[in-house]
Parts: structure tokens; sequence; C-alpha cells
């Protein structure tokens, strides 16, 4: 009998322990993608006259990456994220305002793989609160669950034909469940991150993921709730401060709750700060990137934490953002929607502490000043071939138009891109070495990059007003 109660015991104690190791195998997961921000701008980055002390918390706690590539517009990265797929097979490779420029045009869930659906159909509950402005909530009231989200919260986007829409700081016009229209007195990053906290609150007990695609710190540059600046510069600091206070807050919520230790947390940007604006960072002036595929528009802060795997430090992994999506999928036991080919490549062992370094010898980051047209087909690539650039942990190479090499640079050597090292390779030298490794990638890519692929939508009047105004789109 006493062997038969030991038995049930060690049974007991081994179903717990398998449990425990079951449910850290299913974390949470909270991606925090802010809206225009460099480096220059996140302290634990080396930037100077700037403190955020929440990132940085989350830096000390977790992974910070030194080679994460983004897009340099705001709907290339987001489609990627979305879909693990780079720009030239999804075809959004220029930014496309879709509830501003219309044309039928729309991120379409039918066509294009999807990262909350996939995660859905782990059995995570889903939420989305802040930016999408990749599709027009007026023609598509339903596009946020039908890409996966049970629960949303959004800035619209700037509708065309609707001044109010263009608010996403204060008085915000947002779209949600039960909710419409201008929010007159609130602060719109308060409404966003107050959605995601109470989602958090409300499933703690079971997986979540939480993407907050923060409004901030996109322009127009505006004051805080918590200090009034002179000088667009000195906004512009505010609402960084702003937005590492929301992220403090998100992750207290993640504490209150009792999930923060087995809670992904990734905290990243879309693409380089605004050319207006220049910051600091180890001691020299760096012009915001956006809209370039200079390493101040594409390679982003990133920062991922997870207490209950995790050991601390700095990486140089490299990652870009079509490698969300499967990293994503593997931590959450979730399988790829079929029939997709995804470019992406996890760097789950390495969040997992099982490699110290990811599957990559290279990065991808395409499309600079926007090159987009509507035609009688709908958006299509004005090029048929966008300028691009890939790099090693070292070397960064830049094709054109032409799919031909433009430049070469060390960036070891010479981090701020100023040497041209096209001509001048050497023979048997580790750059020529790493160029031709490059340039061997870069063969591999289709001759012409994809159309965007979604099914249009009908034809609206804001769609006839915004197409008679142009033809290219500028952001």
């Amino acid at each position: 009998m006493k062997k038969t109660f030991l038995a049930a015991l060690l049974l007991c104690f081994g179903f717990g322990a398998n449990a425990k190791k079951k449910k850290l195998e299913r974390p949470n997961i909270v991606l925090i993608l802010v809206d225009d921000l460099g480096k220059e701008w996140v302290s634990c980055y080396g930037a100077q006259g700037i403190n955020t002390p929440n990132v940085d918390a989350l830096a000390e706690q977790g992974k910070r990456f030194s080679n994460a590539y983004s897009m340099p517009q705001c709907t290339p990265s987001r489609v990627t994220l979305l879909t693990g797929q780079y720009p030239f097979r999804h075809g959004w490779i220029n930014h496309w305002d879709v509830p501003r420029w219309g044309g039928g045009a729309h991120y379409d869930e039918r066509k294009n793989p999807s990262l909350a659906k996939a995660l859905k159909r782990a059995g995570y509950a889903t939420a989305v609160a802040g930016k999408w402005q990749i599709d027009d909530f007026r023609v598509e009231p339903e596009a946020m669950v039908k890409s996966g989200f049970d629960e949303f919260f959004m800035w619209t986007g700037y509708e065309a034909g609707n001044p109010p829409s263009s608010k996403r700081y204060q008085d915000p016009y947002v779209f949600g469940q039960g909710v419409s229209g201008t929010q007159k007195g609130k602060f719109g990053p308060d409404l966003y991150s107050g959605f995601i906290i109470d989602f958090i609150k409300k499933n703690k007990e079971k997986p979540f993921f939480a993407y907050f695609p923060m409004a901030l710190t996109h322009s127009p540059f505006v004051d805080t709730p918590d200090e009034k600046a002179d000088s667009k510069l000195g906004k512009h600091k505010s609402m960084v401060r702003y937005a590492d206070k929301l992220t403090g807050n998100v992750l207290k919520a993640l504490e209150d709750a009792g999930v923060r230790e087995n809670t992904v947390v990734i905290w990243t940007a879309d693409n380089g700060t605004s050319g207006s604006i220049v910051g600091q960072l180890n001691g020299r002036a760096v012009r915001g990137g956006k809209a370039k595929t200079i390493e101040a528009g594409i390679c982003m802060p990133f920062i991922v934490s997870w207490p209950a795997r995790m050991s601390p430090g700095v990486t140089e992994t490299l990652v870009d953002f079509s490698d969300i999506y499967p990293t994503l999928l593997e931590l959450a036991g979730a399988r790829r929607q079929k029939g997709y080919v995804i470019d992406g490549r996890s760097f789950a062992k390495v969040l997992k502490g099982e490699a110290k370094d990811g599957p990559r010898s290279w990065i991808l980051g395409m499309g600079g000043k926007n090159q987009a047209k509507l035609t009688d087909k709908g958006v299509e690539n004005r090029f048929r071939y966008r300028d691009r650039v890939l790099r090693n942990k070292r070397y960064k190479l830049c094709i054109g138009t032409d799919r031909k090499a433009k430049a070469f640079y060390d960036l070891r050597e010479d981090p701020w891109e100023e040497r041209n090292l096209i001509d001048n390779l050497g023979v048997e030298t580790g750059r020529r070495k790493s160029f031709e490794a490059l340039m061997a990638v870069v063969k591999t890519f289709p001759e012409q990059d994809s159309d965007p692929s979604y099914l249009p939508n009908p034809k609206r009047p804001w769609d006839v007003e915004v197409k008679a105004k142009s033809q290219i789109w500028k952001e």
C-alpha cells in the first residue's frame, strides 16, 4: 500500500512538473510596436538627452538585439510582421495609407498569412489596440475580426473625406467593439494602452496574444498629459517619454496579473525616426532615417524579455521583421497556414536558451521613398524591382532597382555608412567573401516583385475623390 501511495505521489508531482513545463512552452505574448522611433531615442542603446527607464528595465530582464531590421516605412514593416513574408512576396513594398488613399486596396487576410489568425487557432485569446491603417473600417467594419483578433480598439487612420479621423492623440477618432468616433477630452495613447491592460486582466488564466502598435511617436508632435514643451524637438521628447511610460504600465499590468514570468514581451519600432528630428547616439548627432534604407531607418531597437526562460544580455543575432511570425508561432505551438511561403526564420531557440545564435547569415530591408501608384488594376509598384539592402553581422550590401550592387559598407569600421567599398573589395579578404555571399542571396530573389495581393473592396465616393488628386502617393 505504501508503494501504491508513493507511486501516486510521484505521478502527481510528475504531472505537476509536466503541466508547468507545458505552460512554459506556451507563453503569453505581448508585442509592442512603436511608430517611428530609432535607436537614437532609446537610452539603453546609447541615446543621449533622453531617458527611457521602463524600456531599459525591459532590456535588463531580457535580450537587447543589435542587428534587427524592419522595413523603412510603415506599411511594408507591418505587413511583413503579420505575414512572415518579405515585401517582394506580399507586394506591400511601398507605404499605402489604406483609409486615406483607398483604391480598393487593403490587407486581405484571405490572400495573405495572418499572425493573429494562426495564434487564435492555437487557442490564444487575441487583441489589438492602437494603429492599424492597412484596412478602411468604413468598408470593412469586421476587418480586425477577420484578421484574427477577438478584441480590438483602433485609431482608424486618416480617412479620406473625414477630417476628424486624422486625430490619433487629443480627441482621438477611434473604432472598436461598441465604440466609434471622436473621444472628446481623451488622449488616444491612454485609451489604447488601457484597452491592452484590461485585456491582460481578463485573460490572465489562459494564453493570450496582445498586439500593441502604438500611435506614438509619429507626427504631429504634440504635448502629452504629463508635460508641455515649447519646441517640436521638445514635444517629440515628451512623446518618447510617454511611450516609455505606457510600456511601464503594460509591464506592471503583467506583474499585477501574475503572468509576467511566462510572458514574452517584444518591444520594437516599425521604422526610423522622422527625418525632421535629430537625436544623439553615442556622442553623435543622428538625423531620423525614416523612409531610407540607411541603418538609422531600418536597424531598429529590438528587445525581447521572457523571465521564465531567457537569460539577459546583448546579442548580435541577426533578425528581421519576417522572423517575428515563425518565432511566435513556434513559441505558441501554433501551425503555419498551409499554402503560403514564409520567408522568416524562427529565432525561438535563442529565446529559450537552446542556442547562442539564430539561423540567419543575412537580413533584409527593402524600399525607400514611396513609389506606389494607383491604376485601373489597383495598387501597383512603380518599380518592378525595388531597391533593397542586405547585411550580415559586419557588412552591408545595397542593391539598386537594376538588381546591381550600388554600395558596400563595413559597418564595424564604418557604422555611419560614410565609406563605400564597392570598388575596394580586395582579392581574398573577408570583405570580398561577404560581398559574394550576399550577392548570391540576391540572385535567389524573384526577378520581379509582386504587387499587393488582395480582392479589391468596392469603390466608394472617397476613392473617386482621392484618385482624382494624384496617381502617385507620398507619405
